[in-house]
């Protein structure tokens, strides 16, 4: 019989185990203790917790509802450990990631001029959106369902929020160091 604690990852609710909790707990304060130099360290923890959450939703199976120690240690062989950051060789942090996800098609709201469609596909084609942008103006120049198609995608493309969902519309892994990363490019912007 073992001790289970509810938490709070990221907004979602989660039941977990003690020995997961102390190891997960241990984890955040070793990130936490990484990033207190940084202004933008709430809001790193913040993204990296969301993915945590959204990690752990992941792995939860219909009959599982408890999150056990082996899924932390999943969780955070992904995210990666502090001290990855300081390696000199970036390349090497990247070797043992596992990814979960590929890329997945958003509209990005950072290069957007009207919705973030052309954007995001640009993103996740690694196109320039120009290329695009262009090609919806020559269909709705052509036949008028350029504006139609646009409308659609801006409607079934989900936006890109998190740092999480950005990373995984560029193709790069979901990971500590490029979480940090992106918050700080983010803020400098």
């Amino acid at each position: 019989m073992k001790k289970t604690i509810t938490i709070n990852l990221g907004g979602l609710v989660f039941h977990i185990d003690e020995d997961a909790y102390l190891l997960l707990e241990e984890y955040l304060k070793r990130l936490g203790d990484f990033y207190s130099g940084d202004m933008n360290s709430s809001e790193i923890l913040e993204d990296i917790e969301a993915r945590m959450a959204d990690l752990f939703r992941e792995r939860m199976t219909s009959g599982q509802e408890v999150i056990t120690r082996t899924n932390a240690e999943e969780v955070i062989g992904i995210l990666g450990y502090p001290e990855d950051l300081l390696e000199e060789d970036p390349s090497a942090v990247y070797e043992n990631v596992k990814r979960t996800r590929y890329r997945r098609i958003y509209r990005d709201p950072d290069n957007s001029i009207l919705g973030g469609i052309c954007g995001g596909l640009g993103a996740y084609f690694r196109i320039d959106p120009l290329v695009f942008r262009l090609l919806f103006v020559g269909i709705t120049l052509l036949g008028g369902a350029g504006i139609l198609l646009y409308l659609i995608l801006w409607i079934v493309i989900p936006e890109a929020k998190t740092t999480a969902q950005k990373l995984e519309m560029r193709g790069e892994p979901v990971n500590v160091s490029n979480i940090g990363k992106k918050v700080k490019e983010e803020s400098g912007n």
